[in-house]
């Protein structure tokens, strides 16, 4: 049996952490606006549970990106395949993460790809060299640790 998964992550912005990594992956920003404004004029949700990002409608406490060759519900724009859903928490980060995103570099190289991330708000934390491999360890905006190999 296969079973189905997302990658959920705690966030202090939601919205933006989702465009960040949308941009790193080359994914695509899950776009929910035409379930929640349906849900809005029937009034089955309130406007405080909604904020403006990017010209549109979104949850306020969670955004998600989402592969974009991948299969999603045209109803509720939500992906079925791999994806990453941020959501907000109201503390913040206070240690080394458990788990993290390898970014895999391709053909542009690792040097390239690290510089490219630092343009989208990444942030270079070493650049590690061992017998095993060479990676650079990055923090996004919110201070996540993630590996460009």
């Amino acid at each position: 049996m296969t079973l189905g998964w997302k990658l959920v992550i705690d966030s202090a912005d939601p919205q933006h952490q989702a465009a960040f990594w949308s941009d790193v992956l080359g994914y695509e920003l899950e776009d929910n606006s035409l379930r929640i404004e349906r849900l809005l004029d029937q009034g089955v949700v309130d406007e405080s549970l909604c904020v403006e990002f990017k010209g549109r409608k979104f949850w306020r406490d969670a955004a998600a990106t989402r592969h974009p060759e991948d299969p999603f519900d045209p109803d509720s724009g939500a992906g079925l395949g791999r994806r990453l859903l941020f959501v907000r928490v109201p503390e913040p980060k206070t240690g080394k993460n458990r788990l993290h995103i390898d970014v895999h570099s391709g053909p542009a190289g690792r040097a390239a790809t690290v510089a490219r991330l630092e343009s989208l708000g990444a942030t270079v934390v070493q650049h590690v060299n061992e017998p095993s491999g060479e990676w650079s360890v990055l923090k996004d905006p919110e201070e996540n640790e993630f590996c460009v190999h």
